[in-house]
């Protein structure tokens, strides 16, 4: 399985911006790589690595992430360490 988490994370760094990335797919490849991943009370995601480092984005009304959210995620999980050639 983790193949496929591998994939979902490394479309997410795909040139141009993917627009179709499925949010709950995204969300276990997430929590498979050691991201806590929780629904707030105001419709964000809360991504959480490490008890230290937070990324909130807002749910999409439909199953797909915006691609300026997909940016600011992509960005986040370069600072955070975790980019396709660092993926096991």
């Amino acid at each position: 399985m983790s193949h496929k988490h591998k994939a979902k994370i490394e479309k997410l760094f795909e040139h141009p911006v993917s627009g179709n990335i499925d949010v709950h797919k995204l969300i276990k490849a997430l929590e498979h790589y050691g991201i806590e991943v929780e629904n707030t009370k105001k419709n964000k995601l809360r991504l959480l690595f490490s008890g230290e480092q937070e990324l909130f984005l807002p749910l999409p009304h439909g199953d797909h992430l915006s691609r300026d959210e997909v940016v600011r995620l992509r960005h986040w999980l370069e600072e955070i360490g975790l980019t396709p050639d660092t993926l096991d």
